[in-house]
């Protein structure tokens, strides 16, 4: 089980700190699927890429303190949830929702076996 939530953890990080980094960079290829959704392009440096990339810390510091981990991966839970439901109010079912879909299984995933760390 650690090894698990080791793998799943560090690929979390690096998924969530590129994504991150990317928004907040304005990184040319996520803007597209931003303007479908019909998200502010002044979004991407906050709300978006800040707690993305902050979620990716809080993964990181949750190495070594696992209840910081919890509290990032739900965090990135949630905002994956957001991430989805605003597509879908848009109509927007792009690649992005894809990705959108893939990162809250990843996260999901990170959380339940910080989860199980625990205990």
């Amino acid at each position: 089980m650690h090894t698990a939530y080791l793998v799943v953890t560090l690929i979390a990080i690096a998924f969530n700190g590129f994504s991150g980094v990317a928004a907040l960079a304005h990184f040319a290829p996520i803007i597209p699927g931003m303007e479908a959704a019909g998200v502010p392009l002044s979004w991407l440096t906050f709300p978006i890429g800040t707690l993305k990339t902050l979620g990716a810390l809080g993964l990181v510091v949750g190495l070594w303190i696992p209840g910081i981990g919890l509290a990032a991966a739900a965090g990135l839970v949630i905002f994956f949830v957001c991430a989805m439901y605003t597509h879908v109010l848009a109509d927007d079912i792009s690649p992005q929702f894809g990705l959108a879909s893939l990162f809250l299984a990843l996260n999901a995933a990170t959380f339940a076996l910080t989860l199980g760390q625990l205990r």
